[in-house]
């Protein structure tokens, strides 16, 4: 698995953004991708966005951090996961929401696309 501090120094071409995962692309043969690996009895989505996306993009990325916040719930557990990024044109903020009933794994996964087309997950 990638660390999420790879992509600085990077220059994002494009961005892939849906509720479930982003692609970022730094050229056709480097990619990562952020998502959460679905195992059973959890939910882990995007849920908001601050900032422009094409902020990130040709550009030298120059932060890359990623801080969690975990609490019981009603249902469980859940996790709150923000990961920021940062280049001379502007700050994105993407925060993560996972819930689980406590026996699952809430996180979001960062891979890097290997050369034969496949991510990187272990």
């Amino acid at each position: 698995m990638s660390d999420f501090k790879d992509l600085i120094g990077k220059t994002l071409i494009e961005i892939n953004q849906t509720n479930e995962e982003i692609l970022f692309k730094v050229s056709e043969t480097e990619q990562y991708k952020m998502l959460h690996f679905q195992d059973c009895c959890e939910s882990v989505t995007v849920e908001d966005i601050s900032g422009d996306l094409n902020d990130l993009l040709n550009t030298t990325i120059l932060t890359a951090e990623e801080r969690t916040n975990e609490k019981e719930s009603e249902y469980g557990h859940e996790t709150y996961t923000f990961y920021t990024l940062r280049t001379v044109k502007g700050t994105v903020d993407i925060r993560w929401f996972g819930e689980s009933n406590g026996y699952y794994s809430e996180s979001v996964d960062f891979c890097k696309m290997k050369d034969n087309g496949t991510w990187d997950r272990w």
